[in-house]
């Protein structure tokens, strides 16, 4: 079921014309010949208008609109909803919310003249993928720091997931232990790796780990304004009261929960995080706002439940039968760094509280992460379906043949 029957928020006929116009202008630029992996001016949503930091341009890599459809996830409370909003569909070499980010950060390193960009972020990370992607597509050069165990930081990373598109791309891999990682965090890193590409003559641009800065929250602010225009183009009933996502940086969560708060959206934003506990997470978006100046307060905006179990990228065996449940179920693949531990405690929240979720309707937000799987193979193999050798006996061939 495609989002086709929501309710018109209550903008002016001069301002839903607006609107409309420039989701069929965005789409349109995207698709014409010579529209895509270009800069076009940007102009924030009109309630976003008082932020600092609003970007001039962005550099166009993904596929938006992403679909927005009902998700029918088993055993759910009674007279609960989940839909679910396909960024795990933007484009970019599955890129995820990534891509949202990356088209304001790679728009702003070609405007200052860039020729390479440096970023940080787990041996797994997709960021750095993802990161890599933007800027071949821009024709830049990538410099990737990750960080992997004290065992491996000295030998070849493998060519597993995300590593194998970074390599055939090009990417310059950095390898640092965790300690490492955790002893000197990942903003020395980058800015020692971007000190050495100075000398060396480079022209580096730094972005942060997950892309979230002051300028990657702009990614999701407007993907605020994609879903409210997606809302109001389909015409009918539907309106959001929850939005659930991971948390593995902030920047995705922060734009998302100061969109929603600013625009007509008002849906409560449930973050997840997949790392460090709420505490960390609640400074960090209260930072990524007050770069904007927005003058809100983090826990007024968004609920930040612990999701982490084991560990960042350490799966417990009830989250990886969640994985393939759910996608045996709905079709739906989720990564078990991110969107798998954000869906498996959504879903065990909605068990052990159900009503707090009962008359709801949830917009769960798919941030991608596939090729993360390919890391997960060995824990994942028991779970995966059966094969067979198929029958070819020589009665049964000669009977289709005759």
């Amino acid at each position: 079921m495609a989002l086709s029957t929501c309710v018109l928020p209550s903008f002016s006929p001069q301002a839903a014309v607006l609107r409309r116009t420039s989701t069929v202008a965005n789409a349109a630029a995207a698709s014409r010949i010579g529209g895509f992996l270009s800069s076009k001016p940007y102009a924030p949503p009109p309630w976003a208008s008082g932020l600092s930091h609003a970007p001039s341009h962005t550099f166009t890599l993904g596929h938006f609109p992403t679909p927005i459809h009902r998700w029918d996830l088993p055993e759910l409370p009674r007279d609960t909803e989940v839909w679910i909003k396909r960024d795990d569909l933007a484009g970019m070499q599955l890129s995820g919310n990534k891509a949202r980010k990356l088209e304001f950060l790679v728009a702003d390193a070609a405007a200052r003249g860039a020729d390479c960009v440096v970023t940080a972020g787990g041996i797994q990370s997709n960021h750095c993928r993802a990161t890599a992607v933007a800027a071949k597509y821009a024709g830049l050069d990538s410099y990737l720091i990750l960080c992997t165990s004290k065992p491996l930081v000295d030998r070849d990373p493998g060519l597993v997931g995300n590593l194998l598109v970074e390599r055939l791309l090009g990417a310059h891999i950095n390898l640092v232990s965790q300690r490492e990682f955790l002893k000197f965090g990942s903003v020395a890193l980058t800015e020692l790796l971007e000190k050495r590409l100075l000398e060396e003559g480079r022209r580096p641009y730094v972005i942060p780990a997950g892309g979230s800065n002051a300028l990657g929250n702009w990614g999701y602010i407007e993907a605020v304004r994609e879903i409210e225009e997606q809302i109001q183009l389909s015409g009918g009933d539907v309106q959001f009261d929850d939005i659930v996502v991971a948390c593995g940086s902030g920047g995705t969560v922060a734009g998302l929960a100061l969109g929603s708060q600013l625009s007509s959206l008002k849906a409560k934003v449930h973050a997840f995080s997949v790392c460090y506990g709420p505490k960390y997470f609640y400074d960090c978006v209260q930072g990524l706002i007050d770069e904007l100046q927005s003058g809100l307060n983090s826990h007024d905006i968004v609920s930040i439940e612990d999701a982490k179990g084991l560990g960042y990228a350490r799966s417990t065996a009830e989250e990886l039968r969640f994985v393939k449940d759910v996608a045996a179920a709905t079709g739906i693949v989720l990564d078990p760094v991110y969107t798998g531990k954000a869906a498996y405690g959504m879903v065990k929240d909605m068990s052990d509280n159900p009503g707090s979720w009962e008359g709801r309707r949830v917009l769960f937000v798919h941030t991608g992460g596939l090729l993360g799987l390919y890391d997960k193979v060995d824990q994942l193999s028991s779970l995966a379906g059966g094969w067979r050798r198929m029958d070819l006996e020589e009665p049964v061939l000669h009977a289709n043949l005759n």
